[in-house]
Parts: structure tokens; sequence; C-alpha cells
């Protein structure tokens, strides 16, 4: 079965054609349990999320803040391993139809198997991997499987990227381009737009590719104001914290639903540069 970078591509082209920016939701599988990051990722689309990734946990996340540090760390307790991160791709495609991709660092994929992990990921209907620390450079046996089996390889570029190596990552990749915000980790931040606004106007320069702005955004605000500029508005560390501030579970995924519509009315309502 080939996976779902068709998918993807179509969402974001749908999304640009209706003059607004993607919302695209991040969570790490197996938080709060791996039956609950099911119900959690149908819930943020639900609420008004087109794209999904979601995370592989791991004991190191060098690039996440405290939030998805600490939800890793409780998947990880949880006994969270690789197949249930495709089961929980399998599930939240299945029961909402969005394109979903799977976001890890390159480590575990490495040890799994870069041909056996894009084989399952698109057997489960996956659209794609963002790999956050894999160097371009080092990336073609990883992009080969990805490309056979029908999956996007979706790079980060960051702030400091200069304009040839932006032009490098670019072409290597697929599906769309992952822009840092801001030089750092995860989390939100009081403001995401000044450096995030000129790196998308470099990137855009580079690729044909969407460009997609992700770390920070965590309000209606904030949402409005990065759609206003790029191609899809990613939203991670905010879902997390609804879940981790909730007293149960039925209370955090009404708070993500809850966020998920904030966001989504942000974007919609952005006046597009």
């Amino acid at each position: 079965m080939a996976g779902n970078l068709e998918l993807l591509s179509s969402t974001l082209a749908r999304t640009a054609e209706e003059g607004r920016a993607a919302l695209i939701g991040y969570l790490p599988a197996g938080f709060p349990t791996v039956e609950g990051g099911v119900r959690t990722a149908v819930a943020m689309v639900e609420g008004g999320c087109d794209v999904l990734e979601i995370g592989l946990p791991h004991s190191d996340p060098v690039l996440d803040g405290p939030v998805i540090q600490t939800a890793d760390d409780i998947a990880l307790r949880g006994g969270v391993k690789i197949a249930d991160v495709i089961q929980t791709v399998q599930r939240a495609h299945s029961a909402t139809g969005a394109p979903v991709l799977c976001m890890t660092y390159w480590n575990p994929v490495d040890r799994y198997g870069p041909e056996r992990f894009a084989a399952e990921l698109a057997e489960a209907g996956g659209a794609g991997c963002i790999l956050p620390d894999l160097p371009v450079e080092e990336s073609e046996g990883w992009r080969k499987a990805a490309e056979q089996h029908g999956l996007a390889t979706v790079f980060v570029v960051a702030p400091s990227s200069r304009d040839e190596r932006l032009t490098r990552i670019t072409a290597a990749g697929s599906g769309f381009v992952y822009a840092a915000s801001l030089m750092g980790v995860t989390g939100t931040r009081a403001s995401v737009g000044g450096q995030a606004r000129e790196l998308v106007r470099r990137t855009k320069a580079t690729t044909s590719l969407p460009v997609c702005v992700g770390l920070g955004v965590s309000n209606a605000e904030q949402a409005a104001e990065v759609a206003s500029f790029a191609d899809g508005v990613i939203v991670g560390s905010a879902f997390v914290k609804r879940l981790l501030d909730a007293t149960d579970l039925e209370t955090g995924l009404a708070g993500v639903r809850e966020l998920a519509g904030e966001l989504a009315g942000g974007v919609a309502h952005a006046v597009r540069d």
C-alpha cells in the first residue's frame, strides 16, 4: 500500500484555494495513553485541524521544550513502542480521513530500519515523515525508501539557515517545508512573527513547496499572524498542555477540541499577505 503524500499535497492545495493556511496539529503517540492519544488526535481534527503530526516519543528530545518532554516521558513510561506509533497513525487517519505524518528523531528510525519503517508507515496510511535532526547530506537512503512507498520527507529549516542551505534542503524535501519560527526548542511564546515571516520569504524563494511554520503558536491571535504569511500553522505544545492541565481525559479532549476550533478560527480570519 502506498502512503498518502498525494492526500497531504491535495489537502494543502485545497486550503490554499480556500485562501487560508492549513492548521496542523501535533501530538506524541502514547500520550496520555495509546488509546487516549488516538482519541485526542481525532478530537483535534473534529475541532478544525486539517493535518496531523504524530510524534514518536524519544528519551532525549533535544529540540522539544518542557511541555512535550513531559508528554514524551509519560508515553515512554507507559511503554509506548514504534508499533503503537504506527497504530496511532493508522487509527487517526482511518477515523478522520486527514493526512497524518510521523514526526521523529532519526535514531529510532535508523535502529528500526528505514525501509521497514517506511513500509509500515505507508501501510498504515501515513502521509510522510518529519525528520528534524536528519541532515540532508545523510538522507538519501531514507528518501529513496520514502519515495518508493509514497511518503513525504519533510525537512526543517531555521532562521539561521543560509540561503544556499535553504536551497539544498528544500530541493531534497517533499510534501512541505517545516519552518521553525525562531531559534530554540518547542513551546509557547509571547510572539512568533518577525523571524518567521522573513524565513518564510527566503524559503519560498527556493521552492514551490508549501512552507508551514511551527514553534511557539498557542492561540488564535498568533495563529492568525502566522497564517497571514505561511501556508500552514503548526501547533503542538498548546494541545499537549491542554491535556496535561486537564483533570481527566474527557476534560482534556474537550479542551483540545475547543483549542483547535479557536486556532482554526484565527487561521480562517487571517488577512493574507
